[in-house]
């Protein structure tokens, strides 16, 4: 037996209207929005006393998501570091193909992301760079230039 496909990746925020905000700047549309309490969450997540709020952001062609999610309950758990450098063990990054990557960049800065390095070309193929975006997430952009 094999997966279907990756349904989406899940990334715990502290300002989800923030992070809304800018997963749209960047491109994504928000598909859905809901409340999650209950038994149910509890027994799925392995907390007690869930309650959060989550936004589910989709790509434009439809095939990628993210789920934002805002715990109000049990209090959130802070990573060590906060901002974790791109070498740490865990998820490294969130990455996005686009169209025009320093027009990217500039309309991100607006909602707080900042470059990690610099916009670095690979070859004759891409134009690529690291930036921090909410709760200390890294995004990577391409540009595809070849």
């Amino acid at each position: 037996m094999a997966i279907q496909r990756m349904d989406n990746v899940a990334i715990v925020v502290d300002d989800l209207d923030a992070a809304v905000a800018f997963f749209t700047e960047l491109g994504m549309e928000l598909e859905g929005e809901a409340q999650i309490e209950g038994v149910f969450a509890d027994r799925t997540v392995g907390l007690d006393g869930v309650r959060s709020d989550i936004a589910v952001m989709r790509t434009p062609d439809g095939h990628s998501k993210l789920e934002l999610t805002k715990y109000h309950t049990p209090a959130v758990s802070d990573a060590e570091p906060r901002n974790p450098p791109p070498n740490t063990l865990g998820l490294h990054r969130v990455m996005f193909a686009v169209d025009d990557i320093d027009d990217t960049i500039a309309r991100l800065r607006a909602h707080g992301a900042e470059l990690l390095g610099e916009v670095a070309q690979y070859e004759n193929v891409f134009r690529l760079c690291y930036l921090r975006g909410p709760a200390g997430i890294i995004v990577a952009l391409a540009e595809q230039i070849g």
